[in-house]
This record gives structure tokens, C-alpha cells and sequence, in this order.
């Protein structure tokens, strides 16, 4: 087998420039898009952009703002099913590259985790409900005894 299978082993300068950013697009699993449809419809945006269809979704490289841009418009095409995390490393990078590593990349099975809680939500997202969290508060001594008497009574009522 070939050893360098990744399309860019050598990182450059790009690879290295802390103004150029990678993010993942997953698919929920209700999706009603697919890798492609994503992949084609940033490549339709003209950015300066490296698009990479993935098994999962796309994984797309570039400057912060084209990508954000890029994310921006395709979550128009399915906003409660696609969903995005930063990468950390660019498309190819032997670091990461299973070509490389020969095997799953570290982080997939983490990935693989988040993506069994997507369907949830997404069901979140279309369906919002409104959510209050008031802090608990300790039940005073005194109502706790009468509860437990009351408890306590019932109990040797059943009994008797």
C-alpha cells in the first residue's frame, strides 16, 4: 500500500495561517440534504474555499469568514439538520489523515457519540420550549417532620 495517500502531506504556509479555520458539517441523521448536495452548493458560492465531501458531511477550509459565510448559506438548505465543529486541522493533514494513521482518526468514536444525540437535537430546534431553571430549595425541618409523619400514619394504617 501506498504510504502518503492523503492529497497533502506537506503542510504550507495556508495550512499554518491562524486566520484560516476548518470546520466539519455533520448531517443529522434526518437530514434531508446530502454530503453532496452540501459539497456542490459551496462550491456554487465561489469562496476561496477547499471543500471535502466526508462520509459524515463536508469538512471545509479557508479563511474564518468565507467559511463562516459558506456555513452561513448552506445551513439555509436543511437550518435544524446541519451542524458544525471546528476541526482544529486542515484537510490532508498527515497529523490527522487516516491515510496516514491507517485506521479511524482520533475523535471519530467522540463524533460518532454526538452524532446518536443530533436527532434530539434537531427535534429541540424545531420544537423550542420554554425553560426556566429556578435553583431548588431545602424544604424546612418542620414540614419535612409532618410530612414524614403523615407518611409514617398512612403506613400503619395499611398495616393495621
Amino acid at each position: 500500500m501506498v504510504e502518503n495517500v492523503c492529497i497533502n502531506p506537506n503542510l504550507g504556509r495556508e495550512d499554518m495561517d491562524p486566520e484560516v479555520a476548518t470546520r466539519m458539517i455533520i448531517l443529522g441523521p434526518k437530514a434531508d440534504v446530502s454530503e453532496s448536495e452540501i459539497v456542490n452548493h459551496m462550491h456554487l458560492l465561489g469562496l476561496p474555499l477547499t471543500i471535502k465531501q466526508t462520509c459524515y458531511g463536508a469538512m471545509v477550509s479557508g479563511k474564518e469568514k468565507d467559511v463562516m459565510e459558506a456555513i452561513k448559506e448552506v445551513r439555509k438548505l436543511d437550518p435544524y439538520n446541519l451542524f458544525t465543529k471546528d476541526r482544529g486541522f486542515p484537510p490532508g493533514d498527515p497529523r490527522r489523515c487516516r491515510g496516514h494513521r491507517k485506521g479511524p482518526r482520533e475523535g471519530f468514536h467522540q463524533m460518532e457519540k454526538e452524532f446518536k444525540l443530533l436527532g434530539h437535537v434537531s427535534d429541540a430546534l424545531k420544537n423550542p420550549k420554554e425553560v426556566s431553571l429556578e435553583k431548588e430549595k431545602c424544604i424546612p425541618v418542620d414540614e419535612f417532620k409532618e410530612i414524614m409523619e403523615s407518611c409514617l400514619e398512612k403506613e400503619a394504617e395499611n398495616k393495621g
